[in-house]
């Protein structure tokens, strides 16, 4: 197991218990990509990446995000197949009854992560690395 996949399963080890608070994995001039989703956008650096997360966290009790596949795509990127878990402050809607199969990016360099790619829909993720869609042949 390579050095960049230990520290993306470290990631998800705090975000799987609800644990956003920790940045030490970024680099300081991080950029953060939500591709889809309700608040699609880019963000750079470590206040404006805490900012972003704050705000989609905030609508959110119990929010959570779990690891369901490790992928090293290459020396610097590892996908991270997720699920999402939660109940909406207002609505009180299940966040899983969405469709919360996701899935992540994350480019790794000298043992930072200095992009972090987001995506709320796990196909589209596939489609844009060039990989066929779950349950599909490629």
């Amino acid at each position: 197991m390579s050095a960049n996949l230990d520290l993306v399963r470290s990631i998800y080890a705090a975000h799987g218990r609800g644990d956003f608070s920790s940045v030490e994995w970024a680099h300081s001039d991080i950029e953060l990509v939500v591709a889809d989703g309700p608040s699609p956008g880019t963000w750079r650096g470590l206040t404006a990446m805490a900012e972003s997360m704050r705000d989609s966290l905030s609508a959110w009790q119990g929010a959570r995000t779990e690891a369901e596949e490790y992928r090293e795509l290459d020396d610097e990127r590892v996908l991270v197949l997720t699920r999402r878990s939660g109940r909406g402050k207002a609505s009180g809607l299940e966040l899983e009854r969405l469709g919360t199969r996701g899935a992540t990016i994350f480019h790794v360099r000298d043992g930072k992560v200095t992009r972090h790619v987001m995506y709320y829909d796990r196909d589209r993720a596939l489609a844009d690395l060039g990989l066929a869609p779950e349950g599909r042949l490629p």
